[in-house]
């Protein structure tokens, strides 16, 4: 039979009220702190957190919404998000919205209902409207990876505009002008990849085709039927960035499947230096988001938010991705 909190009292000779303010993280005498966890580790007792919360308000549980939890890029931010909170004495509770708004909104509410102290957030959603009922009850929320048109909420995410910019410029100073991108027209980080692409082709005086432009939902088939369309062109690009690890892995395997080989026919570079990139020949340029500092931010975020230690206005971080340089990239003549 579990140990309780009068085994406890019986064990020390202490009052319930004083058990009980130690167990709720207020101050005992220390001589009194000692004979608690001495008969909490003899019994093995363990703190009843759901009871816990209802006198501290706290459940010390996190709502983490993803986007999709298929996708390796999530699978490891939310590795390191478990790392960072367990660090905190926090646990996490995960919802996968499958890249469905209206799910998204149904997660929210689950994960309100759970008493949950914050959440973070990986968001289908291009507005923060579904939000409402989070800030209705007063529960901190800190996006991840992106940010919403328009709108004022605490995020952490990388400057994807900037990435794609410093990717296209690498191409063009090793002589490629038919550069081509892979994106999302339908999701954040795309939308913003685009026009760093964009940019970098306006600041360099670059035209290319319209066919150059391949628009999606971040995806492998995207990144597979969209690399097979720009190799079968009667011009095809010299270079193409493909702008999401998915996409990534599905551009490299038209290539193979192709009769054109990286980098002599065609030069890549990829999102996000993860597990496959690495072992892919020719090695990879990549684009490196750094998914564990991302992490370890947006838990401080949120928890100076549920501790009150953060009382501006909305926060928001942007980091800096880098480029790994690898063998996929061509100089031209």
């Amino acid at each position: 039979m579990a140990a309780t909190i009068r085994d406890i009292r019986d064990r020390t000779g202490l009052s319930l009220a004083t058990i009980s303010k130690y167990l709720n993280g207020g101050n005992v005498l220390p001589g009194n702190r000692k004979l608690i966890e001495e008969a909490i580790d003899a019994l093995h007792y363990e703190v009843n957190e759901l009871a816990r919360g209802l006198v501290t308000k706290r459940t010390k549980t996190i709502g983490v919404l993803v986007y999709d939890i298929q996708c390796l890029f999530v699978g490891n931010m939310l590795h390191y998000l478990g790392q960072e909170l367990h660090k905190n004495g926090y646990g996490m509770l995960i919802c996968d919205s499958c890249n469905n708004e209206e799910m998204e909104k149904e997660n929210l509410q689950f994960l309100l209902s759970r008493k949950v102290d914050g959440i973070l957030v990986f968001a289908v959603s291009l507005t923060g409207t579904f939000l409402g009922p989070a800030k209705k009850a007063g529960v901190p929320v800190v996006l991840l990876d992106r940010a919403f048109r328009g709108e004022e909420v605490d995020c952490v995410e990388v400057d994807n505009h900037t990435a794609v910019f410093r990717a296209a410029q690498m191409l063009i100073e090793n002589g490629h002008r038919r550069i081509a991108l892979v994106a999302s027209d339908v999701e954040y980080t795309g939308l913003e990849r685009k026009k760093g692409y964009e940019e970098a082709l306006r600041t360099y005086g670059i035209s290319v085709p319209e066919e150059y432009r391949v628009n999606g939902r971040h995806s492998f088939e995207l990144g597979y039927q969209g690399m097979k369309g720009l190799l079968a062109l009667d011009m095809p690009p010299t270079a193409v960035i493909l702008s999401n690890y998915d996409t990534t892995l599905g551009g490299i395997l038209a290539v193979n499947e192709s009769d054109m080989n990286c980098p002599e026919d065609v030069s890549i570079i990829g999102f996000d230096d993860l597990l496959m990139s690495k072992v892919i020949r020719p090695k990879l340029w990549i684009v490196s988001q750094p998914m564990r500092e991302m992490s370890i931010k947006a838990v401080q975020v949120l928890l100076a938010r549920i501790d009150h230690l953060e009382e501006s206005g909305p926060v928001r971080v942007s980091f800096t991705a880098s480029i790994r340089r690898g063998d996929s990239v061509r100089k031209l003549l």
